[in-house]
């Protein structure tokens, strides 16, 4: 520093004590220093230029004064932005000051500022405030341009607090004295952008979001030393969710462990339980184009982090270990604050009710906790761990967040706990999967999914986490997520059965709805043999008349009538149906449904006279009992319907399918599935009296609000394009029914399985197209399949392979190959008539199509 003198007069006299620091500017006419770059980073050859946000830094940099933040979660890549950018502005404008700090505590920001001056060359001692000194020297004009960066300023300390030390008592927080300038740019990288704030305008706050996914290929590209194939490549940097230091990591990992990792290996891995994730993300490996001090390793990098906010914020990082059980997409507020209203002093509402809390008091409880949610989301959206919508009620996390935060409760021992409350938040809050609840359901389910793959320690949990597993099972059957629920279903009948034994009330629960899942795949033979032992159970637990085993015998009656096994069908279904007279009473809800079921099997073995009776009492009892618009009375007038139109009778059908349609409407809505089931019956009538115009015009409503309501691969909206397929085919409109039977095969194929007794139909059905249009080599083929995938799914003798074997042999008979569809046809016929019996109407039908054809063949023969 240049000294000061007092000569003249006044020499000898003390003026005064300054107990501070006198800052000189340079002296006039000393020459100016070379500008240097003290950025301790090379230019990285592998860098890939991010969606513009060079250019964005630059643009804002060109105003002077200006105070820019890169912002966004630890690893994304805001240091290498600006190291990037700071060579380009080296490189373009050698005159410029490129100078850097480390700024993540105090002591790191002090010796970097420390380092600074000696670099520069601006005179210092120990005892000097250094931040005074570089901000001084950074207004004076004399230095020229510069641009400064701040690298990882995450604590407001540094921006809050007044220096304080033995030599230096400031009134002003140290990296002030650094913003009192207009001379050049500022730029600052930081995980919190409640800091970033402090510092610049929203405006020239640049949010650093993970790659997209054609950089994140590239970055991986170039960190590995060989080629890899592009769609393993695809699914890594998706599963890494486009997070640069995880790519860069994996890709230092896939290298080091080269030729025994492959990508494909090191994806497959990251996907197998939290623990591999975490191993795989706490590799650190040693990056020559990142800060020494900074960790290499994704887990670490966000566990400084969730250490800060714990520090700082208790209540934040609980609210962050809560959400990582979510699943991480669709995080809606709404159950943040339920959740919120749960923990309040542990004390249910009623609880809190009976020991004279008054509403006033909970209702500025109720206001204290939303504010506290709100700081809370505040701060974890600050720091980038979770991210806002676009209505603002709903948060996503990326899934390597979510792993990392449930390994940091484990270190910290309070990962049981977490998933505890998770569980046992969705218990309380998830309902059973009736109709009128789908709505709360559908908003919850993508959670229960993610609790599926959670399964709790304690006995009391692992009971609650079941419950729910078997009532998301529930919604899931009847949403027509079959697959979901039949693993809901699995692993709540297993975690049951080790818990409380084969024989338990709610693993016999478990265990049907299982087997309903397996029903409603096709897998009749494991349906069967879970409904029998759940009946036996049943039977010696409860008695063979408790409404439990009749539950569990009708169960398995509903299989053996998927099977076409209709005789054994009726002998269980009629015993049911007499117990419960007996037991119930005729009028009772459970009777009535044991005799439509009886009514079905006996409309599928062809006796409508028998179904009408029961439906027609059915129908009676219902009206009396529970009202003529009861969803119950309005089923039972469908399925009486659906007899009258098997029996050709159908004005009768039409009435009450246009009642029931009408009522339904009015009831429940005109997209409920109840509805669309009325009005899909109702085009069936009008296709079957040749009104094809009418049909086409309910086939198409029912199909797109399908489509709308339970989405394009559920099994309703398929079988409502089936139908609208059939009324094509029925008006010659052959191409279009092509267009429809195709798609819906492929998604049947892709939904339920290429064996599936739905895929088999839909295929027969393209198959038919296939036919009328002539292209009978087409429809051979696909009949072929049909018939030998059914021989072996279904059975020889099941009705719907006989069913398979008539359509093949009329192929061939349209093709010339009558001795073969002769052949073929009398199987069918002699099976039919064994199986169901001489006066069928199936086995009427292709005996005098049979006859028909031998008859011309002998003349063809004479």
């Amino acid at each position: 520093m240049t000294s000061i003198s007092f000569g003249g007069t006044s020499s000898g006299f003390q003026l005064g004590v300054n107990h501070g620091q006198i800052i000189l500017p340079e002296e006039r006419g000393k020459p100016r220093a070379k500008p240097i770059s003290t950025v301790p980073l090379p230019h990285d050859p592998d860098f890939v230029s991010r969606d513009g946000l060079l250019e964005q830094i630059h643009t804002k940099a060109l105003v002077p004064g200006s105070r820019i933040a890169l912002v966004g979660l630890g690893g994304v890549g805001k240091t290498q932005l600006a190291v990037e950018y700071c060579h380009q502005v080296q490189q373009q404008s050698p005159d410029t000051w490129i100078l850097w700090v480390h700024a993540s505590n105090m002591a790191r920001c002090e010796k970097s500022l420390r380092e600074l001056a000696d670099r520069a060359k601006i005179p210092h001692d120990h005892n000097t405030n250094i931040f005074q000194l570089v901000g001084a020297w950074l207004q004076d004009e004399v230095v020229g341009q510069w641009l400064l960066v701040l690298d990882n300023v995450d604590d407001d300390e540094l921006l809050r607090k007044p220096l304080t030390t033995e030599s230096n008592n400031s009134t002003q927080p140290p990296l002030r004295y650094l913003f009192q300038n207009s001379n050049g740019s500022i730029i600052v990288t930081s995980r919190n952008k409640g800091v970033a704030l402090n510092i610049a305008r929203h405006s020239d706050i640049i949010e650093v979001q993970p790659m997209n996914e054609a950089e994140a290929l590239n970055l991986l590209q170039r960190k590995l030393s060989t080629f890899a194939e592009q769609q393993s490549m695809i699914q890594l940097v998706k599963a890494l969710d486009y997070m640069p230091l995880a790519i860069v990591q994996a890709g230092a990992y896939i290298t080091h462990h080269m030729p025994r990792c492959s990508v494909l290996e090191y994806f497959e891995k990251l996907q197998k339980s939290d623990r591999k994730t975490a191993r795989l993300l706490d590799y650190e490996a040693g990056l020559l184009y990142r800060d020494w001090e900074a960790k290499n390793s994704v887990l670490l990098t966000w566990q400084i982090s969730f250490d800060y906010i714990k520090r700082k914020q208790p209540s934040a990082a609980d609210l962050l270990s809560l959400m990582s059980f979510f699943d991480r997409q669709g995080i809606q507020e709404s159950h943040l604050r339920r959740q919120k209203s749960q923990e309040n002093n542990g004390k249910s509402h009623l609880e809190r009710h009976e020991e004279g809390s008054s509403e006033d008091e909970e209702t500025s409880s109720e206001s204290e906790a939303d504010d506290h949610l709100n700081e809370d989301l505040t701060t974890l959206r600050h720091y980038s761990l979770i991210t806002v919508g676009k209505d603002n009620s709903i948060f996503t996390m990326h899934r390597l967040v979510q792993v990392t935060v449930r390994t940091w409760l484990k270190v910290h021992g309070q990962l049981e706990h977490w998933k505890e409350q998770f569980v046992y938040y969705l218990y309380s809050e998830f309902p059973t999967g009736e109709y009128e609840n789908w709505g709360k359901c559908r908003s919850l389910f993508p959670h229960i999914k993610s609790a599926e793959s959670q399964p709790p320690n304690s006995k009391d949990s692992i009971q609650k986490w079941t419950s729910l597993l078997y009532r998301g099972a529930w919604y899931a059957l009847d949403s027509g997520y079959i697959a979901e629920a039949r693993a809901m279903a699995y692993k709540s009948r297993h975690y049951r059965q080790e818990g409380w034994g084969a024989e338990d009330e709610d693993t016999l629960a478990s265990s049907a709805i299982l087997a309903d899942a397996y029903r409603q795949e096709g897998r009749w033979d494991v349906a069967e043999q879970i409904e029998v032992q759940v009946m036996e159970i049943s039977k010696k637990n409860f008695g063979v008349d408790h409404p439990k085993t009749l539950s569990s015998m009708a169960n398995l009656a509903s299989t053996y009538w998927h099977q076409g096994r209709w005789n054994e069908a009726e002998q269980l279904e009629v015993q049911v149906m007499e117990t419960r007279k007996l037991k119930l009473g005729v009028d009772h809800p459970d009777t009535l449904s044991s005799m439509a079921n009886l009514a079905a099997t006996y409309r599928s073995q062809g006796r409508w006279h028998k179904a009408e009776q029961l439906e027609v009492q059915v129908m009676e009892t219902s009206k009396l009992k529970l009202g003529v618009d009861h969803p119950d009375t309005l089923s039972s007038m469908a399925n009486l319907a659906a007899t009258y139109r098997s029996q050709g009778r159908w004005h009768k059908a039409e009435q009450l399918e246009v009642q029931v349609m009408e009522t339904s409407k009015l009831k429940l809505g005109v997209d409920h599935p109840d509805t669309l089931s009325s009005m899909a019956n109702l085009a069936a009538t009008y296709r079957s009296q040749g009104r094809w115009d009418e049909a086409e015009q309910l086939d198409i409503q029912v199909m797109e609000a399908s489509k709308l309501r339970l989405g394009m691969d559920h099994p309703d909206t398929l079988s409502s394009m089936a139908n609208l397929a059939s009324t094509h085919w029925k008006q010659g409109r052959w191409d279009e029914a092509e267009q429809l039977d195709i798609q819906v095969m492929e998604a049947s194929k892709l939904k339920l399985g290429v064996d599936h007794p739905d895929t088999l139909s839909s295929m027969a059905n393209l198959a038919a197209t296939y036919r009328s249009q002539g292209r009978w080599h087409k429809a051979e083929q696909l009949e072929v399949q049909v018939m030998e995938t059914s021989k072996l799914k279904l059975g020889v003798d099941h009705p719907d392979t006989l069913s398979s074997m008539a359509n093949l042999a009329f192929t061939w008979q349209s093709t010339g190959r009558s001795a073969a569809a002769i052949d073929l046809l009398q199987t069918c016929v002699t099976k039919q008539q064994r199986e169901l019996g001489l006066t069928h109407p199936h086995t009427l039908s292709n005996s005098e199509t049979l006859l028909e054809w031998q008859t011309r063949q002998l003349s063809i023969e004479e």
